[in-house]
């Protein structure tokens, strides 16, 4: 999936809004420490720059170098190009020692993994009361569909809650008609479709409707609302 997110990198960095502060911080009253987060698929850095302003240091990793050289450079951010699977070894030397990262994040990642190859990689590398996170075309988006509810999810709920989720926050940002099909083109869906030789954004009599009434109201901007459903457990007992 890697080569659907090269192309449009840059697209994909300027157009993807933030996530709502309010899921970082519910994340963040779950763990008891909060020294090392480990940003999985971390693409272009929309969950790292607010899980650094929460913790300490953040280890971002993603296998698309190109969506990694728009990412936010902060001072306790690193961020590492890497293959789909890494070694027990590779593993301990990109992100930490063993046992000793206090959370793991997935923002809108998780539908392209091979789950039961990152279970196997995450389990020892978190410490006693870890978190697993997942924020929220092809087969894996209707994952997404279902808000990640059928996903195999071994954690169990975190203090405070009785179930994994999923918690649904929402994320919000002002753009114009441009933005917003920029947005869109942005989307891997899209892009499959374009190599495909179908250009579903066409100058065409839809598109044509769709202006007519984002501009009907006089107002070039809106407030476009973003759903994002939070998957949340933890390893162990606490």
């Amino acid at each position: 999936m890697a080569e659907l997110f090269v192309n449009q990198a840059k697209q994909y960095a300027e157009t993807r809004p933030s996530y709502a502060q309010e899921l970082f911080q519910f994340i963040a009253s779950k763990t008891p420490t909060r020294d090392l987060v480990w940003d999985v698929g971390t693409g272009s850095g929309q969950a790292a720059r607010s899980l650094a302003g929460i913790y300490k240091r953040v280890t971002g990793t993603d296998k698309t170098l190109k969506q990694l050289e728009f990412a936010p450079k902060l001072p306790n951010v690193s961020y590492h190009h890497t293959t789909p699977v890494m070694s027990r070894s590779e593993l301990e030397q990109t992100v930490s020692a063993q046992s000793s990262v206090d959370l793991v994040t997935i923002a809108q990642a998780m539908h392209w993994f091979d789950l039961h190859a990152f279970y196997q990689q995450t389990q020892s590398s978190i410490n006693f009361t870890p978190l697993i996170l997942n924020p929220f075309g092809e087969q894996q988006l209707k994952l997404i569909d279902d808000k990640y509810r059928s996903i195999d999810f071994p954690f169990d709920a975190v203090e405070g809650a009785d179930h994994t989720g999923p918690f649904k926050f929402v994320a919000e940002k002002l753009m114009d008609l441009d933005e917003y099909l920029a947005y869109l083109r942005s989307w891997s869906a899209y892009q499959t479709a374009k190599t495909k030789g179908v250009e579903l954004l066409r100058d065409d009599h839809r598109i044509e409707s769709f202006k007519r009434a984002w501009n009907e109201d006089g107002h070039d901007q809106k407030a476009v609302k973003f759903p994002v459903y939070l998957r949340i457990g933890k390893v162990g007992n606490a």
